[in-house]
């Protein structure tokens, strides 16, 4: 699935549940029905409707072709977007890509569609691009972005939440739809997901000890349905079990192959890093301050 400089799924939502300007979590349900999208591939998706997913960001760079599409993200503030490390593998000048928000279809991007440029970039001080262990980075926007019905905010997955009783869980993104395929989408794509345990993700079989405690992997063990180059940095969000809100549990990170049996999607969890990604949003904020 990913690995290369353009994979990543999200994970983050709103640090805390009180706003910031207008925005706040988005509360509204979505269908709890597993579809069956056949093998058609984010792979193995469908097309999201406009709004559905309104903290889901693209990051982009002028200098690659077609919408110049690289990696996903997700709102958590105003001004912060929580991505993948591994996007910024070999980029020298971070300054060059901007974000586009509030957008499903990048030929069409409607009137709630925002751009920002990116202010500063703060990766996990322990990524490792061998391995992808701690592949989670901080994006600041040059100014914050207004909330509406296409923006809001991602609500980051806080420690003590039980994400493995989550059941109703989604990825999103702009990647590949299918393996080994250059071509990405113009429309957002969406597809139901399983958490898979880490102890299984982890066994000889599986990802053979590949996995950290920091990451959480899923799909589906037949395969089939996935994340895949393009994708990274995008959100993986379950729905609250007693509420329409939905959490930001994860950020895809990596996988082998998209959609294979028993290799799953593996994204770095946000609850893991929930206090990395508060204190450095709050530190940054500071030195930022004029």
């Amino acid at each position: 699935m990913h690995g290369l400089g353009l994979l990543i799924l999200l994970t983050v939502a709103g640090m805390v549940h009180g706003t910031w300007d207008n925005c706040g979590p988005m509360t509204y349900s979505y269908g709890n029905v597993a579809y069956d999208y056949g093998m058609t591939r984010v792979v193995g998706g469908g097309g999201a409707l406009p709004g559905a997913w309104p903290w889901i960001v693209s990051i982009q760079h002028p200098w690659l072709p077609g919408p110049g599409h690289w990696c996903g993200g997700s709102l958590i503030s105003p001004d912060w977007v929580l991505t993948a490390a591994h996007c910024f593998d070999g980029m020298s000048n971070a300054s060059l890509v901007y974000v586009v928000i509030g957008a499903t279809q990048f030929t069409q991007p409607g009137p709630g569609a925002a751009v920002r440029n990116v202010k500063q970039v703060v990766l996990h001080q322990y990524y490792n691009p061998t391995d992808y262990s701690y592949d989670i980075a901080l994006m600041q926007l040059d100014h914050p972005v207004q909330c509406s019905s296409y923006i809001q905010l991602a609500c980051v997955a806080e420690p003590t939440l039980s994400v493995y009783k989550l059941t109703n869980c989604w990825v999103a993104g702009w990647g590949s739809t299918a393996a080994r395929s250059e071509l990405q989408p113009d429309h957002l794509q969406e597809a139901k997901v399983q958490l898979i345990n880490l102890q299984v993700c982890n066994s000889t079989d599986w990802y053979a000890g590949a996995i950290f405690a920091h990451n959480v992997c899923a799909g589906y063990p037949q395969g089939g349905i996935d994340t895949c180059q393009g994708d990274s940095g995008g959100p993986l969000m379950c729905q609250d079990n007693n509420a329409d809100f939905w959490w930001l549990i994860g950020v895809t990170s990596w996988g082998k192959g998209c959609a294979r049996a028993m290799q799953p999607g593996v994204y770095s969890s946000t609850q893991y890093f929930y206090d990395w990604i508060d204190y450095n949003m709050r530190i940054n904020a500071v030195k930022s301050a004029p």
